[in-house]
């Protein structure tokens, strides 16, 4: 039986939540679960165990997404994916501090989302 990795997605607006869960669902991949702070993730992710994160960084909540993977280290070492419509020099030299896989703008472009997941979860793997 072949393993159907799964994918912890951090979104705090619903609607790409859902449009984010059902394109990951079509590519195949098993959503552990949809979270919108980061708070649900530091209670939740040891217990999901994802083999990756989808993570935007501005959540609800009073930690954003690059604070959230940084408490999150060492005990989950899944890789992250950013998404953000911030794209302010600060903000992404604080998301390239906790070492992402990608960091994507909104609105995501899903075939850059898909070879970024492969990525992720094969960094082996050659780039098309």
């Amino acid at each position: 039986m072949n393993h159907v990795a799964s994918i912890l997605l951090v979104e705090d607006e619903r609607i790409i939540a859902l449009e984010m869960k059902l394109h990951l669902q079509r590519l195949g991949y098993r959503v552990a679960a949809s979270l919108s702070a980061g708070e649900q993730v530091l209670e939740q992710a040891a217990v999901l165990c994802p083999d990756l994160v989808l993570m935007d960084i501005m959540l609800a909540g009073s930690l954003d997404g690059i604070e959230t993977v940084r408490r999150l280290r060492p005990a989950c070492t899944a890789p992250v994916i950013f998404c953000t419509a911030y794209t302010d020099s600060e903000t992404m030299l604080r998301a390239r501090d906790v070492l992402p896989v990608a960091i994507l703008t909104k609105p995501v472009d899903m075939e850059a989302l898909r070879r970024a997941i492969r990525e992720g979860l094969d960094p082996g793997a050659a780039r098309p």
